[in-house]
This record gives C-alpha cells, sequence and structure tokens, in this order.
C-alpha cells in the first residue's frame, strides 16, 4: 500500500474566499461514467463544478495524481484516537484548498481495515485505480491526499479493497452534500456562508433559557407545503422560508423543530435512516439555502432545533455500514449492533473514534447553521440493552444489568461537549422510560440533557381525551397523576408526529362526540397543554386540527382553514402561544414545583380541575380552570390566593375560536367566602368542554 512520508512543514493553507469563488465560476459539465449511477443530469447545479483547465493556476512543477499532504497534526490524531477530537469536520472529507499555487482537493477517511483507498468520480471517469490515496505512517487508519485541479461541485466516491481483498464503494462519511437520491455519490462542496443573524446569536441564550417561554413546532420539511401546481414536487428551501417563516411568527411559536435534514436514502423513513450525517439534504436545495432558511428564521425571532439520530442508521451498500470491509462504524455483536424494530444498525459507543465522529457531528450543525438545539431521537433504545429483545437475544453488562454502560457514557460526553462549546444551545432527549436523571448535569449523576419529552403526559392524557366525558369521572387519576412526577426532569410535553401516524388518527379524530365537541375537546385539549407545567411541542397540522393522519407523501391539508371550525383551532393555538409569551407564570417557573399549585385537583365527580400556575412575581399568578365535560356550569365556586378583581384572559369557549361564546366572566369579584382551602373565592361560569385562566387586575 502507499505510505505517506511525514512532513515537518505544513504547505496547506485553504483557499481563500475570493479564489474559491474563482475556482468555481466556471460552467463545466461533468464526465458521466460507464456503469455509474452518477450522471450529470442528476448533479445538483452541475454549472457550478470547477472547470480545471480553464481556471486552475499552471502549477510550478508537476503534480503527482495524488500529492502527499495533510491537515491533522500529531495531536490530532492522538485526540481521534482518544475520541477526543470533537472538531473532525474540519479534518475529514473533502476541502478544496490551494496547494503550491493549484487548486484541488484535500481528500481523507478512516478506513483501518483497507488495504488500498482511492478516489473516484467525474474527474477521473469513475476510475479506482488512477488516484490512489496514502495512508498515514502512524497506524490511525487515516488514508489522505491532495488532488490538483478538482473544485466545488465534483462529484466522488472511494473505492475501498479491504485486508480480505473484497472491493467496495463508498460516499464519503464526512461529504457536506450528496446527489440527490436515488443516486448516492458524494459531492464537493463547502458551507461558507456571510451570515446576518449576528443579533440572534448574541442574544440566544435569552431565548433558550429554562425559564423562557419555549414552544415548538415539529416538522417534515418535504410534506408542510408543496406547490399547488406540481404538488409531486417539494418546495425548496428557499420557498419553504417564503411562507414558513411569516406562519410561525403569526403563529407566535418560539421554535421550529425540523424532523432529520441530513440526507439519507429513504424518503419514508422520514428522516431517520441517515447515510450522509453531515449533509443538508440535497432533495430541498444547497447546503447555503438550509443556512439562508435558518438565518431567516433567527431574523424573526424563531430558534431551530435539529433532529438528530445517534442511535442507528441504514445498511445500504455506499454508506457507513462494513465501511471498509469491518464492522468499523457499527457494533459487531448483532446482539448490540443490529435493530430489529428498524432492521438497522447500532453504533458502537465503545469505539473511541465512532464517539468522536458522533460528537463531531452534533458540535457541526451547532457550529456551521447555527442550530439552537439537538433533538436526540430514541435514546431509550441506545440506554437499554435489552430494549425490543426477546430473552436470550441480548447480553448484560459487566455488572449483570441491562443498561448500555457504553451507550451513557457517549450521551453524557455529548451532553459535556456541546454545552462546552455552545451553553446557550438545548439539547433535548426523547426518551420513553423512567431512567433517572436524563435533564440532570452529569455531575449529579445524569446524562446532562437540557430537556426530555414528557412520553407518560402524553399516553396519560391522549387516553383520558378519548374518553367520552361521561366516564371521565371515572379517570380522574389518569390526568392529574402528571403532576406527582412533572418535576423529577426537565420536561417537554410533545404532541409528536408519533402520534398522527399509522392508524392513530390525527389529533382531531382522537377526541370524542360530535363535530362540535370535537373541536371543543381540542382546543380544551390545547388549553390544558399550554397551561401545564413544561415546555410545548406541536406536529405540524394539529394546530389547525387537519382531519386526516400526517402523510409524508403530500402536503398538508391547507384547504381546510376556510372552513371556520379548523380556523377556530388555529386562532386557539395562536392565542394560547401569545398567551404563553407574555405571561411569567406560565413559563419561569416551569420546571419547579414552587410554579404550580393544585386549588382543586379531586373533583372528579364534575371532572372539573382547578389549578394556579405561578411565577417569580405573585401578581404574575394565573388560576386555571378546566370542565372536561358539555355541562355548562354557572356559579362554580373557586378557591383564590387574594382578594381583588380577577380577569378572564382566555376562555376556550370564545366565538373566534368556533366556541359558543355564550359563557364568559368578563370580571371576577373576590368574597371572603373560605373554599378549596383559600380565604378568598370567586363564583365563575364554566363553559363546556372549556378553559378560563383568570388573572388578577387589582
Amino acid at each position: 500500500m502507499a505510505k505517506q512520508t511525514k512532513k515537518t512543514e505544513s504547505e496547506i493553507t485553504d483557499v481563500t474566499t475570493q479564489k474559491v469563488k474563482k475556482a468555481t465560476r466556471a460552467s463545466a459539465k461533468p464526465v458521466p461514467a460507464k456503469g455509474s449511477e452518477t450522471t450529470a443530469s442528476t448533479t445538483p447545479e452541475a454549472d457550478s463544478i470547477v472547470n480545471v483547465e480553464q481556471q486552475a493556476p499552471v502549477a510550478a512543477h508537476a503534480f503527482k495524481a495524488v500529492e502527499p499532504y495533510s491537515r491533522f497534526t500529531d495531536f490530532d490524531v492522538s485526540l481521534f484516537k482518544a475520541g477526543k477530537h470533537y472538531k473532525l469536520y474540519e479534518k475529514f472529507g473533502s476541502h478544496v484548498i490551494e496547494h503550491q499555487g493549484v487548486v484541488g482537493t484535500y481528500f481523507a477517511v478512516w478506513a483501518p481495515n483497507a488495504q488500498y483507498v482511492s478516489v473516484m468520480g467525474n474527474f477521473n471517469g469513475w476510475n479506482r485505480g488512477s488516484h490512489q490515496l496514502l495512508v498515514r505512517w502512524d497506524s490511525s487508519g487515516i488514508w489522505e491526499g491532495f488532488i490538483p485541479n478538482v473544485g466545488v461541485g465534483e462529484t466522488y466516491k472511494y473505492f475501498i479493497k479491504s485486508s480480505s481483498g473484497e472491493e467496495l464503494e463508498k460516499s464519503d462519511p464526512f461529504a457536506l452534500r450528496w446527489e440527490l437520491p436515488p443516486h448516492t455519490a458524494s459531492i464537493v462542496a463547502d458551507t461558507y456562508y456571510e451570515w446576518t443573524d449576528k443579533q440572534w446569536m448574541s442574544n440566544r441564550h435569552e431565548h433558550n433559557a429554562l425559564d423562557k417561554p419555549y414552544s415548538v413546532y415539529e416538522m417534515h420539511v418535504g410534506s408542510w407545503a408543496r406547490n399547488p401546481e406540481s404538488p409531486d414536487e417539494f418546495l425548496s428551501y428557499t420557498q419553504l422560508g417564503d411562507k414558513l417563516v411569516p406562519y410561525l411568527k403569526e403563529m407566535g411559536f418560539t421554535h421550529v423543530e425540523f424532523m432529520p435534514i441530513m440526507e439519507h436514502p429513504y424518503y419514508p423513513s422520514w428522516g431517520y435512516q441517515v447515510s450522509g450525517f453531515f449533509a443538508a439534504s440535497s432533495r430541498y436545495g444547497t447546503p447555503q439555502q438550509l443556512m439562508e432558511l435558518i438565518e431567516r428564521l433567527h431574523n424573526a425571532g424563531i430558534g431551530v432545533i435539529l433532529d438528530w439520530v445517534p442511535s442507528h442508521f441504514p445498511g445500504d451498500a455506499h454508506a457507513l455500514y462494513r465501511f471498509d470491509g469491518s464492522h468499523l462504524y457499527e457494533h459487531a455483536d448483532t446482539r448490540k449492533g443490529y435493530h430489529p424494530d428498524w432492521k438497522s444498525y447500532i453504533f458502537n459507543y465503545g469505539r473511541n473514534e465512532v464517539k468522536a465522529f458522533l460528537i463531531s457531528n452534533a458540535l457541526f450543525w451547532l457550529d456551521r447553521y447555527h442550530a439552537d438545539g439537538i433533538r436526540v431521537d430514541a435514546v431509550a433504545s441506545m440506554l437499554y440493552l435489552d430494549y425490543s429483545r426477546n430473552h436470550g437475544e441480548w447480553e448484560p453488562n459487566v455488572y449483570g444489568g441491562n443498561e448500555n454502560l457504553e451507550a451513557i457514557s457517549f450521551l453524557k460526553e455529548f451532553n459535556e461537549a456541546v454545552y462546552a462549546h455552545f451553553p446557550d444551545v438545548q439539547t433535548i432527549a426523547e426518551e420513553s422510560t423512567s431512567f433517572t436523571g436524563v435533564s440532570r448535569p452529569t455531575f449529579a449523576g445524569g446524562l446532562g440533557f437540557g430537556m426530555k419529552w414528557m412520553m407518560g403526559w402524553m399516553h396519560d392524557t391522549l387516553k383520558y381525551f378519548a374518553n367520552n366525558p361521561v366516564y371521565r369521572k371515572y379517570h380522574h387519576g389518569q390526568i392529574t397523576f402528571s403532576t406527582i412526577y412533572a418535576f423529577t426532569e426537565n420536561f417537554m410535553l410533545p404532541f409528536s408526529h408519533d402520534e398522527v401516524v399509522y392508524g392513530k388518527q390525527s389529533m382531531l379524530n382522537k377526541m370524542p362526540g360530535d363535530e362540535w365537541q370535537k373541536f371543543a375537546n381540542l382546543r380544551l385539549l390545547y388549553s390544558y397543554m399550554f397551561s401545564h407545567p413544561g415546555t410545548k411541542l406541536l406536529f405540524m397540522g394539529s394546530e389547525f386540527g387537519q382531519g386526516s393522519e400526517w402523510n409524508y407523501q403530500y402536503s398538508l391539508d391547507w384547504h381546510v382553514l376556510q372552513y371556520d371550525c379548523h380556523q377556530g383551532i388555529k386562532e386557539t393555538v395562536k392565542a394560547l402561544n401569545h398567551i404563553y409569551r407574555s405571561e411569567p407564570a406560565l413559563y419561569e417557573k416551569a420546571f419547579d414545583w414552587s410554579g404550580f399549585e393544585w386549588v382543586d385537583g379531586g373533583n372528579a365527580n364534575d371532572s372539573v380541575l382547578v389549578y394556579a400556575r405561578k411565577g417569580h412575581n405573585p401578581a404574575d399568578d394565573i388560576i386555571v380552570v378546566l370542565n372536561m365535560t358539555p355541562v355548562v356550569r354557572e356559579n362554580y365556586r373557586v378557591g383564590l390566593p387574594a382578594a381583588g378583581t380577577w380577569q378572564e384572559i382566555f376562555n376556550s369557549n370564545a366565538r373566534e375560536y368556533w366556541g359558543s361564546g355564550n359563557v364568559t366572566n368578563n370580571q371576577v369579584q373576590t368574597e371572603a367566602v373560605e373554599w378549596h382551602g383559600k380565604p378568598q373565592s370567586a363564583s365563575v361560569s364554566l363553559p363546556p368542554l372549556g378553559a378560563v385562566y383568570l388573572k388578577r387586575i387589582s
């Protein structure tokens, strides 16, 4: 195998922005390879590919096909081997640079089991033998080299011959851009972008703090909206921004969460089977177009959370699975390395280089794309060795337990690295078990996440609301149980995409009763959600009561907004978002028991709940009264914490929300009548299947 000699003085300098732009300005067409799946017609923006014959400077001396070249210092390599290099994207992959006066591309790939690695692409007619990379002398398994006159826009793959003689063609694990699926070649690209979101980035600690409002709109980029004239075509990141930014601004959401936008070969996986961990999906445009979308959201005051999938990856031949002919990224033991539910492969969290790959990937999206948070998918599947496995299909850890100690160590290290480098972001765990301390600091024995999805609350709440109101009194404990454990973690309340697919029905059609009752129940459900301790997450379409389940193949049913009932749900969510953001009692103590007090949680017979939400200032206290039945309750006495006049600041039965509007409480005056353990009380009218928020104004 070719071996690289060590250089004492690096001649490597990144190309200046001007030279990169000059080198990529020509409009050469790529040469299709015989039998290759890569063709000029499927290469995105082929007119940006370097015309190396016209643009490249003339070399002072004859260059080899692959020149010895390295971006790695000895310290970089030692950090990589130790699993502590968290910016590997600056080293691995393809990087357009200038070397000895010539613009070309530096390639670096980790393949320790290979006896031969080369780069093949349009530039060499997909020749496996013409551009062999050089293996480092330090047993790191890194192959690298500089190929002159290859620039931004060039498609390529690695040809790898393993130590056993197996021949593989692999896409670049660190590629910044991939071909449009189903084509699978990597594309030389950069993440250069002149950001204009400095104000947001300077102040985002205010938007991301745990004592600030945090209302998340979860969405799937490919099916949020389509062009009505071409419903089979995706909106680009740019087109999406034109519609999404003003919509989220109007609706009052503080953050948007994108289901995985990393490159994935199989669109029906919704992005959760990732092949290109460092590449924004080319289905919707270029890396810079995604950056522009995030920038526009930031400039509108909206944070961006990205779904991230470190739990598994698909077994596609071009991707990570058996990358160099060995189980490089995945665990070789199928009891630890194969996921039976998703038919995918599990990362080897005990391998240092794999840990560095994953943590570098998380930091990459926070660094290069200015993401404000990372939502980690399927954490429960990582924590437990017996997750979704029968007896005999898993092996206990060294202590005889079912915890995956390597994965736990990885998650702690991931959170420590994220918060060390980006202290003003949030990490959020989708974790459905009773694992202790998911959102507690690692120094206190926790996993270190900022927040955790409150899956138990979600399941109990939906089960309760599915009951006919006449039977809800028999299930009262189901709706009150969450407050027993609500402050054991920093909980986010999720009504996510998983709840509106596969026959589970839409949020609207989970509700019982006739049409009016379905909409009233849904308004009541959201009123309960926004007044319950914790941050909020709502999946797209649920905010206007879409009747059909989510279908990733089509746009949301935006046309239903022509009907008052759906418009009423939209107006309800909009009002709740704005109340949530403007009332400190609803967010200042979202994760603190002192921010919540039951006034009356025991009236099962009437199915009425009364509770207080509290902020730092008692004057901000809000009393929430929920009537879970369609029975109008006039003169319902409620204990209040202070004497004076209380104003109804929200009523889910208002006419603008498609309620009846005939049961309201404009202003309520307290009386010196002890009730619910309070010295003061007032008589309140409760609307049918309605929620009332009261706040003292004098």
